[in-house]
């Protein structure tokens, strides 16, 4: 048996798919032979990266959606259900952070983090189950964050999106279960890609971090496309609400 071989021709749908993880998981899957819909906001870099996906599987495409406009996330699902024709997983991958001191936030900044963080990624999952639920069956996959589980400076308003994106994984989970719809989360530490250079250029920062991580090291992308991989594959068909830490320890301590 070649792992993750069932993952060949589902119909996937990664939202914040043209830039670091989510980039990652998308190419993953269209390796393995899985029809991709990408969406974000930055027609550019949706159009490079669907270039790359489709080295591996021409099935693939993106559109452009803010996950901020409810009627753009369901125009999002809508067409990835249209264009695949059906929608076997949906990875809720888009996300943003404002990182400041909790005495500075405004409330442009909360409303922006929690409205992409939670609010979009309960309405993309609520639209996928209008498509999931008829046919009983499919996985909804959310990238979460180790800071639902512990707190950190300047993170006010990330902590509790974050959050609130577990305890919501565990409702849908849940209330779908009676229709075999699988709904679980992957929960990153921070993260060492292009996007991540310039916060971690404050070395203080960075050995703060390190120093949280028992494995010594930040994560890398494809540490967290390894756990989405899984549970979107049979190996975890009995796995329901549960969110997988990818840490490297953080939270054991």
């Amino acid at each position: 048996m070649t792992y993750f071989s069932e993952l060949a021709g589902k119909k996937v749908l990664v939202t914040g798919g043209n830039k670091g993880i989510g980039k990652d998981i998308a190419l993953a899957f269209a390796k393995l032979g899985a029809d991709v819909v990408i969406a974000g906001r930055d027609e550019g870099t949706l159009i490079s990266t669907v270039e790359e996906l489709r080295s591996y599987n021409s099935n693939c495409t993106f559109v452009k959606a803010d996950m901020q406009q409810v009627e753009s996330i369901r125009s999002m699902v809508d067409f990835a259900q249209e264009n695949l024709g059906g929608l076997d997983v949906v990875i809720n991958n888009a996300g943003i952070n404002i990182p400041k001191p909790a005495m500075e936030v405004t409330e442009d900044d909360w409303d922006r983090v929690l409205d992409t963080n939670l609010k979009g990624t309960f309405f993309c999952a609520q639209q996928a189950g209008k498509y999931m639920i008829p046919k009983n069956k499919g996985k909804i996959i959310n990238i979460v964050s180790q800071m639902a589980f512990v707190g950190y400076i300047k993170r006010s308003a990330y902590c509790s999106s974050k959050g609130g994106a577990v305890q919501l994984t565990k409702a849908l989970a849940v209330e779908w279960a009676p229709h075999q719809i699988k709904v679980n989360a992957v929960a990153p530490t921070f993260i060492q890609t292009e996007f991540t250079e310039n916060m971690f250029a404050d070395q203080s920062f960075y050995h703060d971090v390190l120093s949280r991580i028992p494995l010594g090291a930040l994560a890398k992308p494809s540490d967290v496309t390894g756990a989405v991989l899984f549970l979107a594959s049979d190996l975890a068909n009995f796995i329901t609400g549960e969110t997988i830490r990818v840490d490297g320890g953080w939270t054991a301590i």
